[in-house]
């Protein structure tokens, strides 16, 4: 299981995402270009130490990024708010990759047919949406819920 963000624009939530990723043995992907320099003492600040137990690949554009994972196999699941499978219904597998869009303007079109499932977490309807960090934590732990328990 991997997580991927597509062309993130705020680095604290990134800084929260790798934590969330070393914490729960995940690789995270970047896909730039990134809407800050990812040395920035912000995205460290909410990474903090936990940047060093994580598995970081940075992947120069979307092109990059899908040509890589073509050549894995891995299964790409976006996470949207126009998604029209409810994320607890859907069946994980090992070999995914969780995406999740960048904060301002979320992903391409591209980036949508490319998807294989597009998932949505549902929220109160006249509401836009939840942080993607808190998005990306709901995703992360009901996907290893359910591949620590595949009978569920």
């Amino acid at each position: 299981m991997q997580i991927a963000l597509f062309q993130p624009d705020i680095p604290q939530n990134t800084g929260t995402i790798l934590r969330l990723c070393a914490c729960f043995g995940l690789a995270a992907h970047i896909i730039e270009p990134a809407g800050f320099p990812i040395s920035d003492r912000h995205f460290r600040r909410a990474g903090m130490d936990y940047l060093d137990h994580v598995s970081i690949v940075r992947h120069s554009s979307w092109l990059t990024f899908e040509e890589w994972r073509a050549a894995q196999g891995y299964r790409l699941l976006l996470f949207t708010t126009k998604g029209a499978t409810d994320y607890r219904d859907f069946r994980y597998q090992t070999a995914d990759i969780l995406l999740f869009g960048r904060e301002s303007a979320g992903v391409t079109d591209a980036v949508v047919e490319a998807a294989d499932a597009r998932l949505v977490i549902p929220i109160n309807p006249g509401l836009r949406s939840l942080n993607v960090a808190m998005t990306a934590a709901m995703a992360a732990g009901e996907a290893l819920r359910q591949l620590r328990n595949p009978q569920v």
